[in-house]
């Protein structure tokens, strides 16, 4: 979520500057104008991205609305348990999650929590740790756990204070380190201070070496003042070289040593772009901004955007003004006509005159390690790292689109042929699923990779719309370990939970669901489902009020059983999605299953030849040592013989590999 959306959840403590200094960041990410779009995006059926068995009416449209007792829509998903946040952290934003053992670390903006996830019907809350910040995205590796911390209000000691001066030595940015190696009871051992503030970071596990971990930072604020961070600059790289912007930090952590951990690196990535194209408005919000113009709303001109200030901004901004006059009470129209006319001189001052450059900063990167790629969602471009050298990454190649507003995350396919990328349009604070909104704008681009250069695809969106009630757009989400295909489970705020198939590129379709109604009926509450990611053979999703939700895949003619069964063979020690692990399926009889039925639904075989091979695999599984072997060994050679008569010769040779793999575990 963009900083400036969750920054509303402090608006009544932020300064007249902080306020329109987020109001700001709050244009850039929704990219709203008065103005018609320049060109129209390709109008994209919801039906382009369903199965073609989805239900019909789709059940996740009229929903009732709830904070607790909101009504309910599933496909082919089950609810396991939803877990309520402890008193600390109601109200308080929950962001992001990280795994390790059998615990879910979840972020809040009061610190973080740690549930045991292992059973899914049964959570239970290990420990909580109050030490507010923005965002509180979570890492973690071994003994160690990495918070992000952004807002100007964190602090060093962890105090719920905030800092009031501009300029502190209490004040935390950047990177806090805690040692978790008694996990109820986390140590803060380091912090690393950095000029934006930590918004997000990636921890990247380099497999060459084995002593320190490597942390990417992205941060989106502001600069701070060089008197509170020496070196600190706002101004750009043409001018002084040491600039904090168009820029990314690396800290290196001593694993042995993690208080010695120090930022190595600050990779000017963003070299030689320009600002990207840009879409305009979509229909319901001009209309909204012109029905809020004639009821006398403060319209704001950003960057050539027109936005709505929200009520507490503009209210927090007229009780500055009366204050700084002298008065009290209520604003009178006299304020309002005042803030009306300062409002272009102030934001002008702030921003200065609007240039020509491209994005100074990611908004978040996924490192992967195993095939020496990141992708990196850096606010107007999509892009593609060389990270072979983890302290120096390499940009190789940079998409942009008209369509997308906000490059926000990004997720490889398991092989690394494929990376998707999700646009939060609207910074995640608005609702832009509704049924007017054009179907490629706020969604999933999905890229090809070819001789390090990436080739668009197509779009997925969710296919249900939602109300102007909820906020809704893509947010985050993970591989879920299904071998032989591409599919994913991705939040999508209110917008619930979406697991869709993306093996097929340029025909992307969702096979299983779960969405709540709105938070409140009668006004816009944010809410819903911050990330949504596979560990360990369960769905874990971080709902930013109501807490944690652990979910469970049906099987359906989607997904089979056998699928599900080989999924969850796949065990990891700990997960960082940002951090995405190579995927290994282990010999079983459910991988070589779930090959078979993906070849039955591909009628890659012939139907007398699976029932064939599902005999086969069960007489094999009943016997044992030599006779299993000898079983599986004389089926994979048969199996080989079917890979060239095949229609889908690619999966047929996967089964045969998993027969093999079977035989030569049977000892």
């Amino acid at each position: 979520m963009s900083f400036v959306h969750q920054s509303l959840r402090s608006r009544a403590r932020s300064s007249l500057a902080a306020v329109l200094n987020l109001s700001v960041a709050i244009a850039m990410a929704a990219a709203v104008s008065a103005q018609a779009p320049a060109a129209a995006a390709q109008e994209v059926s919801a039906a382009a991205n369903m199965a073609p068995g989805e239900p019909m009416p789709d059940p996740r449209v009229g929903l009732k609305a709830g904070a607790a007792d909101a009504g309910q829509a599933s496909w082919n998903l089950k609810l396991m348990s939803s877990n309520a946040p402890p008193p600390k952290f109601v109200g308080s934003t929950n962001s992001d999650l990280a795994f390790i053992g059998p615990y879910a670390i979840q972020g809040n903006y009061n610190g973080f929590q740690i549930w045991n996830v292992e059973n899914p019907a049964q959570v239970s809350l290990k420990t909580s740790y109050y030490c507010p910040a923005s965002q509180s995205d979570v890492s973690v590796y071994r003994n160690l756990l990495f918070v992000s911390s952004e807002a100007t209000s964190g602090r060093l000691d962890c105090g719920g204070e905030g800092v009031k001066d501009t300029v502190s030595k209490e004040r935390l940015r950047g990177i806090r380190i805690f040692d978790i190696s008694d996990i109820s009871n986390p140590k803060y051992v380091s912090n690393v201070q950095t000029c934006r503030g930590s918004h997000t970071h990636t921890l990247l596990v380099d497999p060459k070496d084995k002593d320190n971990v490597y942390v990417y930072v992205s941060g989106s604020a502001g600069v701070r003042s060089p008197n509170e961070l020496a070196g600190c600059s706002k101004v750009t790289p043409d001018k002084d070289p040491n600039s904090a912007l168009f820029r990314i930090e690396v800290i290196k952590v001593p694993l042995a040593h993690p208080e010695k951990a120090a930022i190595v690196s600050s990779p000017r990535i963003f070299n030689d772009l320009v600002a990207p194209p840009e879409h305009g408005a979509a229909s319901a919000d001009i209309s909204e901004i012109a029905a809020a113009r004639a009821k006398g709303a403060f319209i704001a001109n950003i960057l050539g955007n027109d936005m709505v200030l929200p009520t507490a901004f503009a209210n927090h901004m007229l009780d500055s003004i009366v204050t700084a006059r002298g008065g009290t009470g209520a604003p009178t129209a006299a304020d309002s006509a005042t803030l009306r006319t300062a409002l272009p001189d102030m934001i002008a001052k702030m921003i200065g005159p609007r240039g020509k450059t491209g994005p100074t900063q990611c908004h978040d990167i996924t490192v992967y390690p195993g095939i020496g790629y990141a992708g990196g969602a850096c606010e107007g471009y999509g892009m593609l790292l060389n990270i072979k050298d983890p302290a120096h990454p390499v940009r190789l190649d940079a998409a942009s689109d008209s369509n997308f507003s906000y490059w926000h995350s990004a997720t490889f396919n398991n092989d690394g042929t494929k990376v998707l990328f999700s646009d939060e349009w609207g910074g995640g604070g608005q609702p832009k699923c509704r049924a007017t909104d054009p179907r490629d704008w706020g969604a999933d681009a999905i890229f090809t990779i070819a001789d390090n250069k990436m080739h668009f695809q197509s779009y997925y969106k969710l296919p249900a719309p939602q109300t102007s009630l909820e906020n809704c757009v893509a947010h985050n989400g993970s591989l879920i370990p299904i071998p032989g295909r591409d599919v994913m489970v991705q939040a999508w705020y209110q917008g619930g939970v979406s697991v869709f198939d993306w093996t097929d590129a340029t025909h992307p379709v969702e096979i299983a669901y779960f969405d709540r109604g709105p938070m409140d009926s009668t006004r816009m509450v944010t809410g819903g489902f911050w990330s949504a990611y596979w560990y360990n053979g369960k769905i874990v999703g971080s709902e930013i009020e109501r807490g944690l939700d652990v979910f469970e895949l049906q099987p359906s003619e989607y997904l089979s059983q056998n699928e599900i069964d080989a999924a969850k063979t796949v065990h990891f020690d700990y997960l960082n999605v940002q951090g995405q692990p190579k995927i290994v399926w282990p010999a079983s009889f459910a991988l070589a299953r779930a090959y078979v039925d993906q070849l039955e639904r591909s009628k890659g075989l012939a139907s007398d030849k699976v029932a064939s091979v599902r005999q086969e695999l069960t007489s094999a599984e009943s016997a044992s040592g030599a006779a299993r072997r000898a079983s599986l060994t004389k089926l994979a050679a048969q199996l080989k013989g079917d890979e060239n008569g095949s229609s889908d010769a690619s999966k047929v040779k996967m089964l045969t590999g998993a027969v093999t793999q079977l035989a030569s575990a049977s000892r």
